[in-house]
């Protein structure tokens, strides 16, 4: 198992992402797209982000936009979106990432009386064709090397998003990432689903909860989070400590070593 970070706010700038990585003894720090400094643009610069990860012994996964929406029925909108991930997969080429995290997005939804009618469940056949257009695009991109995207939990996957994962899954360039903050804090309703694949679980944003609060410390929450690692480590997956803090992240990294896992 190797374990990273992410992109943390309180940081001005890569340098001190990377320079934290490294004092914390992580191997790698998740860039965020929806910060400004990691739009597709700015990654493209590989020579000089690898140069400065090699600087400091690391290397970097992604974390695409949470915003991303390839199933978009403004087409407009749709295209953008999928023409960043497809820049983005020739930057992880080029830089050596072996990681994509994404998010599903779950589109636009009307509030009934007495429901939610998600648009992309109402429409789920132009939906559903939309992801069959990504897989084969993003299968197309990536090709023989060896990148995945990994597709992450958040508050529970409706079914019209299962089923979409699962058009996703047929393509090997797709995997799973298991958030198991997210998990806990939605009384780990995507547990089953997860298990169901856990062949395809390359990935792990590992994070204690209590209750419904989420993204806290390691080690200061109700998660077994030795259970969750163990099954990290049947996966051999990497593990981004996805706290928000600098000083959270410290006492994440201090409660890994204690416990000899980093």
């Amino acid at each position: 198992m190797q374990f990273g970070m992410p992109t943390l706010i309180e940081n001005n700038s890569l340098t001190e992402n990377l320079e934290l990585c490294k004092k914390c003894g992580l191997n790698f720090v998740e860039l965020n797209m929806n910060l400004p400094e990691y739009q597709a643009e700015r990654l493209e610069n590989t020579t000089e982000l690898k140069k400065i990860a090699e600087s400091y012994g690391v290397y970097y996964t992604i974390h695409l936009d949470e915003n991303l929406n390839v199933c978009d029925f403004n087409t407009a909108v749709s295209n953008a979106y999928t023409e960043t991930v497809k820049r983005t997969i020739y930057t992880a080429q080029n830089l050596g990432v072996p990681v994509l995290n994404m998010h599903m997005n779950t589109g636009v939804y009307f509030t009934l009386p007495d429901k939610k009618v998600y648009l992309f469940e109402k429409y789920r056949d132009f939906y559903l064709e939309k992801i069959k257009s990504f897989a084969e695009m993003c299968k197309t991109e990536i090709g023989n090397n060896n990148i995945k995207i990994c597709i992450e939990n958040t508050d529970g996957y409706p079914e019209y998003q299962k089923e979409a994962i699962k058009i996703l899954l047929k393509k090997d360039v797709f995997a799973l990432t298991w958030d198991i903050g997210h998990s806990h804090s939605a009384n780990n309703v995507d547990e089953p689903f997860i298990m169901k694949n856990i062949s395809r679980l390359k990935h792990f944003h590992i994070h204690d909860g209590l209750g419904r609060k989420n993204h806290l410390t390691l080690g200061s929450g109700e998660i077994d989070l030795k259970q969750r690692l163990a099954v990290a480590e049947q996966c051999g997956a990497r593990c981004v400590v996805e706290t928000k803090t600098v000083s959270a992240l410290k006492q994440s990294a201090k409660w890994l070593k204690e416990n000899e896992y980093i």
